[in-house]
């Protein structure tokens, strides 16, 4: 006789009881009562053998058991939701729901230039963006949050596949009358000596330059950083240092600002790969690739 497994609805009360760290607050989310949602966990415990979740005075911890079965469930129900999806929109391509990430320092340059192509050619596709920092987009991938998301590699990211889009140039940006602001390409070596002005840790974008360049990232509390592109370039032209900018966001005007000059770089002209990403084994790994297609870069 095969043991009892867990329900899906089952799975589903302790991954919310997780995020909500409450019983109550679970059970609302769930559109359920709060006796019904208890009632679930405490049969996932039996089932398991094992305490799920300790309960304290206005308090809730998952155990280790009770961790562990949220990791594992979470693969559970987001396959689940990838079966339904699909077989709600089987033989119908990039139609219905489709949930996709893209890091800040790519959608406002790509996106309104490709999207209105992508809804005439799919004009039943929901698409729905969300704008996050790589890592959580991934995060968002794994746990069937997100059905796929546009990314920069290189960065590693077991068991996520990709489709490609295109390269994007890494260039200079500095300020008018500054010694780097001349004609011809900037020495990849000249920029080790300056007073750089990034993003904020946690951007691709500030990654891959540095690492391009061999420069170790500033440190100290006084270290400018940026939330975003449109700061940066502010910052540039205000004459308070050079920075990275991808090429996307040239093309798209963010550098025609008084006193910025843009300047490629020499040394092999380092580049990012623009791609989209999905989970490894999606059901909507094909709809990922034709939008990788619909989205390439010129």
């Amino acid at each position: 006789m095969s043991a009892m497994l867990p329900t899906l609805r089952q799975l589903q009360y302790l991954k919310l009881l997780a995020e909500h760290a409450s019983f109550s607050r679970a059970a609302e989310a769930a559109h359920v009562s709060q006796p019904a949602l208890s009632a679930g966990v405490q049969e996932l415990e039996k089932i398991l053998g094992a305490p799920v979740v300790e309960r304290t005075r206005g308090n809730i911890q998952l155990t280790a058991v009770g961790a562990e079965a949220v990791r594992r469930g979470e693969d559970v129900l987001a396959r689940t939701e990838d079966l339904v999806e699909a077989a709600r929109n089987a033989g119908k391509p990039l139609s219905g729901r489709f949930r996709l990430g893209v890091i800040p320092t790519v959608a406002p340059f790509l996106l309104p230039a490709k999207l209105p192509g992508v809804k005439a050619e799919w004009p039943a596709l929901r698409l729905f963006i969300r704008e996050d920092l790589t890592p959580r987009l991934i995060t968002g991938l794994k746990a069937g949050q997100l059905d796929a998301a546009v990314i920069a590699l290189p960065y590693s990211a077991p068991g996520i596949d990709h489709a490609r889009i295109g390269d994007d140039e890494i260039l200079a940006a500095a300020p008018v009358g500054h010694p780097l602001a001349g004609t011809g390409p900037i020495p990849a070596g000249s920029l080790k000596a300056e007073d750089l002005i990034l993003l904020e840790d946690g951007h691709c974008l500030r990654d891959h330059a540095l690492a391009a360049f061999g420069i170790e990232p500033p440190r100290g509390e006084d270290v400018f950083a940026a939330t975003s592109l449109h700061t940066l370039v502010q910052m540039v032209s205000a004459g308070l240092g050079v920075s990275f900018l991808p090429e996307m966001a040239v093309r798209a005007g963010l550098a025609d600002l008084p006193g910025v000059v843009v300047r490629p770089i020499t040394a092999k002209a380092p580049r990012r790969e623009i791609v989209v990403a999905w989970r490894a084994g999606s059901s909507r790994a094909a709809e990922a690739k034709l939008l990788a297609e619909a989205l390439r870069l010129d």
